[in-house]
């Protein structure tokens, strides 16, 4: 088990066990709404408009510059250790992302309660959609959410705040608090805001942290799909 979580943080696993998260997602965007607008999660939204001021047009360009990406980030890795590639641990770990997705909603609802007293409301937001519009979204916020909030702005954050003289640990705490921050008024801003509550703010704040501390224990693939998988078990729940 020691080598089973060691080695499926390397990039190698994590990278490729997220890479039919994003084919899903792009398929699913494009049976929506057709490939040339359409309904797509806000991260991935931001994310573009930032690649199109690079130059990055198109849905085509955007996905394979972030499979490039990745594939130079694996190659890298594998030049300096070998990681041998073995099927049956993706599996596995598409059974620890669903049983952290399972387990997540009750634990941070409980903290979530315990701070404020109050049970999350799930009404509004994208839950106003049809079924397979709210699955197509769960699986673009498992994927660009936490690229975006946890890759870039946790990452990004804690060599910010590190630069400038802050220790590490504190550096990283710093990093995480002010991107869960960030996280959870992402939710309330846009044309499928939810209503803002104290409850619901509360709760994402402390689903961001729980996602920060995910992402950094067991890597960026777990956390996508943790993510992913716990918006559309929350979907099939509610009935749509």
């Amino acid at each position: 088990m020691r080598n089973y979580f060691r080695i499926t943080r390397k990039h190698s696993y994590s990278l490729l066990f997220v890479l039919p998260l994003l084919l899903l997602y792009e398929v699913g965007a494009w049976s929506i709404a057709g490939p040339q607008s359409g309904m797509r999660n806000g991260a991935d939204v931001l994310l573009r408009a930032a690649l199109r001021a690079g130059g990055v047009h198109g849905t085509a360009a955007f996905a394979a510059l972030l499979v490039v990406a990745g594939a130079v980030l694996i190659a890298l890795e594998r030049r300096r250790e070998r990681v041998p590639l073995r099927a049956p641990l993706f599996g596995a770990m598409l059974a620890e992302s669903a049983a952290y997705a399972v387990l997540f909603g009750a634990a941070v609802g409980t903290v979530t309660q315990w701070l404020v007293g109050a049970r999350l409301a799930a009404d509004g937001g994208v839950a106003t959609l049809p079924v397979r519009d709210q699955v197509v979204l769960s699986l673009g916020a498992g994927l660009y959410e936490e690229l975006l909030f946890r890759v870039l702005l946790v990452g990004g954050l804690a060599a910010l705040f590190a630069g400038v003289g802050m220790r590490k640990k504190n550096a990283g705490l710093a990093a995480a608090l002010l991107a869960a921050f960030l996280f959870s008024a992402f939710h309330y801003i846009g044309p499928y805001a939810y209503p803002l509550e104290l409850q619901s703010f509360v709760f994402r704040f402390v689903a961001g942290l729980a996602f920060s501390g995910l992402f950094l224990l067991r890597g960026f693939g777990i956390a996508a799909w943790t993510h992913a998988l716990y918006d559309v078990f929350l979907v099939v729940l509610r009935g749509g």
